[in-house]
């Protein structure tokens, strides 16, 4: 499943990231405009101070890359947890779920130092290809209301059922009366730009390798929405439209805004199962999200996924001690930081870095941001994790690998992100046990004595019972039979009780029976049957 075993030394990636930094700053700053959105979408769907949000994408951008080995991943608040801790805070309160996030932080740190990474080599990839694709789908169509200015629903909420008791697909059909003739400008102008900077040709031109195509999108965004304020009135994009930073108007009030943990709970059991499950939900998301990074990565390299536990443990640690969210690694952003042509885990540093200038020092610049403008960012980060290609290639792989794709991406669509992720495991682990069906589990031949000679497979699990109990009941009369275990490392014991059952068989058929190497469960000594 996994690339190359190949894993930088730490100077290595050090003059790896100094010699790259004129893609990994171009691709921050694309990941920081789509983040900004996110983080604070996150933070309202999950019932939590909008600047929770940007806590924890400044400590996921600046704590995680310090810590972490992965060369593309961006680590922030992530929608799969915005249920689990919506509950947990209407249950607990805030500050006591922040409690219950710096526990989880140690638990996760934990499940790192005793290996638990090794979780993420078990997923086929077939389930990894299908969230890649799932996920782009889920982010062109949650794109779409807002490139036409419907702007009421949240940016986290990510599910197919929302909390507004609409699903993704009857709020296609609802924003139609909501459409804005400014925000669709602002996206169709935004879109052909980021079509334009992705032209070949116009990528040999010095000004398109040096700017990123999302920066010059915002910039265009901004430029038009100022222009209908000063020019065309019935144009104007209201502020439901654009990005909303809270600002703050001295030091005292920034202050004001850090919420911090009531360890006077640190005795109540709910806090700690609370804990538990925000720790083996984050570490399953960020384990999801490494193995398709690592696919996604040009260079192949491989992520270090104990490495990564504890990296992120430290981050939501930090983050519940602060007022922030629980931070994982997140696909949206890493897809968005790969495609924006990063090379080195500095993006995702530079990325952290600007979110935490931008809320310090120049929100009201941010907030003048057109919602729609990221849309189209966000559109094409979608369609090129979902190209029609994929699906094709999928296919041609065979039916034991496509089925699981297209399960995992309509569970995904329509469910959620970990509930998607389950229904295509569960089909993958049905295909497995189909394909492991066909393997009959022996071969047959006869020597020159026509001796039959039935030779066990290495690995021979219940899931072959009938095909040898077929094999064995169409043996002929009167016949030599050697059935050999030699090869065999595994025999399940619904097998070797069908071979010691059929001694008896054999002997009424009148078969020569000889049993060689079946040992294991009874450790019977091998026997020759007259």
């Amino acid at each position: 499943m996994k690339h190359t075993n190949y894993q930088p030394s730490q100077s290595d990636q050090d003059l790896g990231v100094l010699s790259n930094l004129r893609y990994d700053i171009p691709a921050g700053v694309g990941v920081f405009l789509v983040a900004v959105p996110l983080c604070l979408g996150i933070a309202m769907a999950s019932g939590a101070p909008l600047f929770s949000g940007l806590i924890a994408g400044i400590i996921g951008g600046i704590v995680v890359p310090l810590v972490s080995r992965s060369a593309l991943g961006v680590s922030g608040p992530a929608a799969g947890l915005t249920v689990i801790v919506l509950v947990a805070i209407q249950d607990l309160g805030f500050e006591a779920f922040l409690l219950a996030l710096v526990v989880a932080g140690i638990f996760q740190a934990a499940m790192g130092f005793f290996k638990a990474g090794v979780i993420a080599y078990f997923f086929p990839s077939s389930v990894i290809n299908g969230m890649l694709s799932g996920i782009g789908i889920i982010i062109f169509l949650k794109q779409i209301p807002h490139a036409l200015g419907y702007d009421r629903d949240y940016e986290g909420d990510m599910s197919f059922f929302q909390g507004d008791d609409y699903n993704t697909f009857s709020e296609l059909s609802h924003m139609l009366g909501y459409i804005t003739p400014g925000a669709v400008i602002v996206s169709a102008v935004s879109l052909a730009v980021l079509l334009l900077w992705e032209k070949p040709s116009m990528k040999k031109l010095r000004i398109f390798q040096l700017l990123p195509g999302s920066l010059i999108v915002v910039m265009a965004g901004v430029l038009l929405s100022q222009m209908f304020y000063a020019f065309y009135p019935g144009l104007v994009l209201e502020s439901e439209h654009l990005v909303s930073i809270p600002i703050f108007k001295n030091g005292a009030d920034l202050l004001n805004q850090f919420i911090f943990p009531d360890f006077s709970q640190i005795t109540n059991p709910q806090i700690y199962a609370t804990a538990l499950t925000l720790a083996v939900v984050a570490s399953l998301e960020t384990l999801l999200c490494v193995e398709a990074t690592d696919k996604l990565d040009s260079e192949m390299r491989v992520t270090p996924t104990n490495r990564e536990l504890v990296a992120q443990g430290l981050a939501n640690s930090v983050s519940g001690l602060i007022g922030g969210l629980p931070v994982t690694q997140v696909i949206v952003r890493s897809s968005a930081n790969i495609q924006a042509g990063a090379k080195t885990k500095a993006a995702a540093f530079v990325h952290g870095l600007l979110l935490l200038i931008t809320v310090l020092l120049i929100p009201m610049l941010l907030n003048l941001i057109p919602l729609a403008s990221l849309a189209a960012i966000l559109f094409v980060v979608g369609y090129k994790l979902a190209k029609p290609e994929l699906f094709k290639k999928m296919y041609q792989t065979g039916m034991y690998h496509f089925v699981p794709y297209i399960a995992t991406v309509l569970g995904l669509v329509l469910t959620d992100l970990l509930m998607g992720i389950s229904i295509g495991l569960v089909i993958a682990l049905v295909c497995i046990l189909l394909e492991n069906y066909k393997n009959t589990g022996y071969c047959r031949e006869e020597d020159e004595n026509k001796t039959i000679i039935v030779r066990l497979s290495e690995h021979v699990s219940f899931l072959n019972k009938a095909n040898i109990l077929q094999a064995l009941n169409d043996l002929p009369d009167n016949s030599e039979v050697v059935i050999d275990a030699s090869n065999s490392r595994y025999i399940d014991y619904d097998v070797y009780e069908i071979i010691i059952n059929f001694k008896v068989e054999a002997k009424r058929k009148g078969i020569r029976l000889k049993i060689v190497n079946l040992d294991g469960w009874g450790n019977l000594e091998n026997e020759k049957l007259a």
